[in-house]
């Protein structure tokens, strides 16, 4: 039942990541890790880590959180303490949406009903699924005000993701987007940007149809971008890829924060952000995964107000005003202003490139390469960490 919308939401925060287990040696994927490691995992973490679609896959939550700097602390806490069990079992942690060279048709998906009722159901759309994300979950305990902020706050998904590309390399090549992740995911059912829904009795009418039509056993087998959780209280923001680097993962779990709390101001000052058509969301989401937030005479996202492309370094600049005093009533303003600093290095994705070209330029093997990329990102992947290998 709905509650009244006069007490303003909590706006706590909770972070989801996926990672890659890798052959320490080696650097490709670990298709078969031990059974003690999520074992060894969960004793340190209880239910803080858990299994993944993929065996080379692990992911971690933190718990409800109400600061970026709790958010930052567990985040530190649970990467370190997988990554040192990975370790005892001759693995490292690896952050990006994809690996750099790891082939798909050679993986194992994780036993359980579940995952195998997914396999079963999905066949090799789901085979193919090589790909790690981050969620973020911001409290709104109002049932009605969760679906009424999901059709406003689709307007940010592209700009978010574009902070947080870290998957330019697919099965050993350079596919030329900043994030590949998502047009592996876009092959699943029920994946992309959220519908737009009246009321929180629309939402589930349309999820309890599927339902009952056996086609879905709940609301988690929708994959949206963005979605109403179906097991807390909260929105949902499933579009960005995970990031290498932590301290990007709590500046875009700020921002989105901060953005569901200026929504809401709007909304207590009897306004509102336009609701524009998925077709032109969609669009910027396009231009997100092929440009990301680099600076170019082709990238940039649509100003849907100004009918033109904007370089994503000024429309960043509007998005920090706009949520500053959210970020000041959070006390994240250095943290929401760590994007200028995604901008200004690069996002992983960025990076990613950067490593490999100048290995190559320096007389490396395109294998070699690749490897390259991949110590990269185990290095920077746990705060602190000096070595890969």
């Amino acid at each position: 039942m709905a509650v009244s919308h006069s007490r303003e939401p909590g706006f706590s925060i909770g972070i989801e990541e996926e990672f890659w287990l890798v052959d320490r040696e080696s650097r490709d994927l670990a298709t078969d890790p031990a059974a003690d490691f999520l074992k060894d995992c969960k004793d340190e973490l209880g239910d803080q880590v858990s299994s993944e679609f993929m065996r080379c896959q692990v992911e971690t939550g933190t718990k409800v959180c109400n600061s970026a700097a709790e958010a930052r602390d567990q985040l530190t806490h649970m990467r370190s303490t997988v990554a040192d069990i990975a370790g005892r079992y001759d693995m490292a942690l690896l952050a990006a949406s994809t690996h750099p060279f790891a082939q798909w048709d050679s993986q194992k998906h994780t036993e359980g009903e579940r995952y195998s009722t997914i396999a079963r159901d999905l066949r090799t759309v789901v085979d193919r699924l090589l790909i790690c994300g981050m969620h973020v979950h911001v409290g709104i305990e109002d049932d009605d005000l969760r679906i009424e902020l999901m059709a406003q706050a689709s307007y940010f998904l592209p700009h978010l993701l574009a902070l947080t590309t870290s998957s330019p390399f697919w099965r050993g090549r350079d596919t030329g987007l900043q994030t590949f992740r998502l047009s592996v995911f876009d092959n699943l059912p029920r994946t992309g940007l959220p519908e737009v829904f009246g009321s929180w009795a629309e939402y589930r009418r349309h999820v309890d149809m599927l339902i009952q039509a056996g086609v879905i056993e709940d609301g988690t087998k929708l994959w949206w971008d963005l979605r109403p959780s179906d097991r807390w209280p909260t929105l949902e923001m499933r579009i960005a890829d995970v990031c290498t680097d932590l301290e990007d993962a709590v500046c875009v779990a700020s921002i989105t924060r901060c953005l569901m709390r200026m929504l809401y101001r709007l909304r207590r000052n009897n306004q509102r952000w336009r609701i524009y058509s998925n077709m032109l969301v969609r669009e910027n989401r396009w231009r997100a995964c092929r440009y990301g937030s680099d600076a170019g005479d082709k990238t940039g996202l649509i100003d849907f107000g100004r009918a033109e492309i904007v370089p994503y370094a000024d429309l960043l600049e509007e998005i920090i005003e706009l949520i500053r005093p959210d970020a000041e009533h959070f006390g994240c303003v250095a943290e929401i202003e760590h994007a200028r600093t995604i901008i200004k290095r690069g996002t992983s994705a960025r990076r990613q490139r950067e490593i490999y070209t100048d290995a190559v330029e320096n007389g490396a093997s395109p294998r070699d390469a690749l490897l390259a990329v991949a110590d990269h990102l185990i290095a920077h992947t746990v705060p602190g960490e000096k070595s890969a290998v």
